[in-house]
């Protein structure tokens, strides 16, 4: 009888957010789960990790399943490293983050805490996953994703991408019966164009609010973007190389004496 996979969960909405409990639910059903989770909200947090502060990890039970559950004061990339180093006994087959309460597409994947677990997870040559629901509100229903994200999960585990390769995973904020199926796209070209919302303290200190409104700079069929906005799950293989190899030999040519 075959072993079950060890799965890692984790996210960057915290241990109590609705989407990760969810994610709990459906890799239960699929393996043995160790969840390592922040203790409260680090979304936007990118691939940040402690340096500077003292890192702390309680184990808890948030709820009757199966899993081992942790509790960490630190970023998601914190609580990948923390599983892989002191807390699992062997590395995972899996690692999944979310599922995210609102948007990783497109430009969103640089600034995504959820992603940058994913990403973590991969720089140690563990097959990941991130999954994000286009709705960010916390009482996000994430019913109609559940076996979408187990389905994906199953295939990644069968065929094992390429190391330090990980997976992107948007989902429409639909119905079931709505959502078309799933594409394997490229990441769409956009970006965030950002406001502050400037306003001073009864102390006299000016402080900042950021907000921003994204804009779609991608006219492509084949984009995460143009999945979405016509109800497909889509799927980016995303990597943590950033070398810009279409211009590498071209700047090598540059004479830098």
């Amino acid at each position: 009888m075959s072993k079950k996979p060890l799965i890692l969960v984790t996210n960057d909405d915290g241990i109590n957010a609705p989407g990760i409990r969810t994610l709990i639910g459906i890799m239960n059903s699929i393996g043995d789960v160790v969840v390592v989770a922040p203790d409260s909200p680090q979304s936007g947090m990118g691939h940040a990790i402690t340096v500077d502060a003292t890192l702390y990890v309680n184990k808890v039970q948030v709820d009757d399943g199966p899993q081992k559950e942790y509790r960490c004061s630190g970023t998601p990339a914190d609580c990948v490293k923390l599983a892989i180093r002191e807390l699992l006994d062997r590395k995972p087959d899996i690692c999944v983050s979310g599922i995210n309460h609102g948007s990783n597409s497109s430009i969103n994947v640089i600034y995504s805490g959820t992603m940058s677990a994913a990403v973590e997870a991969g720089i140690e040559g563990i097959p990941s996953i991130g999954f994000s629901l286009l709705d960010y509100s916390w009482d996000a229903n994430f019913e109609a994703s559940k076996s979408f994200v187990k389905r994906i999960t199953e295939e990644v585990l069968e065929n094992k991408p390429d190391t330090g390769i990980i997976l992107n995973v948007n989902i429409p904020n639909l119905p079931k019966d709505d959502i078309k199926g799933i594409k394997v796209c490229r990441q769409g070209k956009g970006n965030w164009v950002e406001e502050f919302d400037k306003r001073t303290n009864p102390m006299g200190k000016d402080y900042y609010w950021l907000s921003g409104k994204f804009v779609d700079l991608d006219n492509g069929d084949d984009t995460d973007t143009n999945a979405l906005e016509n109800g497909y799950i889509s799927v980016v293989p995303v990597q943590f190389d950033l070398t810009a190899y279409k211009t590498l030999e071209t700047i090598k040519t540059w004479n830098f004496k």
